[in-house]
């Protein structure tokens, strides 16, 4: 059996993945959300998603007609101190200071679904 930190350095050994983890410490967010953000295909993102739910870096939630996902309420040390680190190094990234830009447009002008953004 894989120790948590493994399982954790393979989630975060893709640039998809680690996008959608920093992106899930600022909120929950949908399959539409991030294809908006991250400007993927859905296939692709639910493909990530499906992963990380996999290996328990993620959850999923329903809300009327869109799966939510989030962080586990729970965290491991290892991942909480892993997903700081994600967001200390972020800051200094292009592409994730982009992604935060986009998300907070989002925020302005979403109107699916209202129980994402209410969260946080």
């Amino acid at each position: 059996m894989k120790t948590r930190l493994v399982r954790i350095y393979q989630c975060f050994c893709d640039r998809t993945r680690l996008r959608i983890l920093h992106l899930l410490t600022k909120s929950p967010l949908c399959v539409c959300h991030f294809q908006e953000i991250l400007n993927e295909p859905q296939v692709k993102i639910s493909k990530h998603l499906r992963y990380l739910r996999k290996k328990g870096m993620a959850i999923a939630e329903r809300d009327q007609n869109w799966m939510i996902y989030s962080l586990p309420k729970k965290k491991s040390r290892e991942l909480a101190l892993n997903l700081k680190c994600l967001q200390d190094c972020a800051q200094s990234d292009p592409v994730f200071l982009r992604d935060l830009r986009k998300l907070r447009q989002l925020r302005k002008t979403c109107c699916e679904p209202a129980a994402v953004f209410a969260k946080n």
